[in-house]
């Protein structure tokens, strides 16, 4: 290798270190959207502004994403994939617990179900009063007039993906006993609304702030519900 091929790979970043330095652009770009979007609405952002959050030149935005609108609509649904991912891995504890507990010395019993239910309501709860959850809902019902479609590919694919993950694990916990013969998409629904009405009602929409204490409450408050509907027969 000669001198000045050296020279010319040391100048010129690898075809791999060049698509990494991309896709972290368009990260921050969409990072930076989303953050602008969340302040101003979709109206009153404008891309300077984008840009300058995320420390590029203007004509790099378009260059990744567009114009506006498709920014806009990139930015939700990529904080919406954040935040559904998020979820299903605390969706995710609720059969490695079971399955846990199933496996010890110690029988998993209605105390040990409560308390495994209990602990992931908080958490999917953590999720709900997640900053970046609240935006995401604030902005879909913001600019649901002007982006119908996004309320479907953004909030209905999610939640269905949510509600799909937590009726196979009910299913699972029917099927060994822990839980009455039940339509488990229907469970899943139900225990999902007596998590999130309560807390929208309480922090309105993200605007008010809930204690932790309130959290633990309507999270045990919804478990408990739940499991009168849903818990073992005796």
């Amino acid at each position: 290798m000669t001198k000045a091929t050296e020279a010319v790979k040391t100048a010129k970043p690898s075809g791999r270190a060049a698509s990494r330095g991309r896709i972290d652009k368009r990260e921050a770009i969409l990072g930076a959207a989303f953050t602008v979007f969340a302040h101003r609405g979709y109206a009153r952002a404008c891309m300077e502004e984008i840009a300058e959050v995320a420390g590029v030149a203007k004509h790099t935005v378009y260059n990744h994403l567009g114009d506006k609108e498709n920014v806009f609509r990139s930015a939700l649904e990529t904080a919406a994939d954040t935040v559904m991912a998020e979820n299903l891995a605390v969706v995710e504890q609720l059969t490695a617990d079971g399955t846990a507990m199933e496996g010890s010395d110690v029988p998993f019993g209605p105390d040990q179900l409560r308390e495994m239910l209990e602990d992931v309501a908080h958490r999917l709860l953590l999720q709900c009063c997640d900053e970046r959850s609240w935006s995401l809902r604030r902005l879909l019902y913001a600019e649901i007039a002007q982006f119908p479609d996004l309320l479907e590919v953004v909030w209905g694919r999610g939640a269905g993906r949510l509600k799909q993950s937590l009726a196979d694990r009910l299913a699972r916990l029917s099927l060994a006993g822990h839980l009455r013969p039940c339509d488990p998409a229907e469970a899943a629904e139900q225990l999902l609304a007596l998590l999130t009405g309560p807390m929208e009602a309480r922090s309105r929409l993200g605007t008010h702030p809930v204690t932790e204490a309130e959290r633990r409450a309507v999270g045990s408050s919804a478990v408990r519900t739940f499991l009168a509907a849903y818990g073992p027969t005796t």
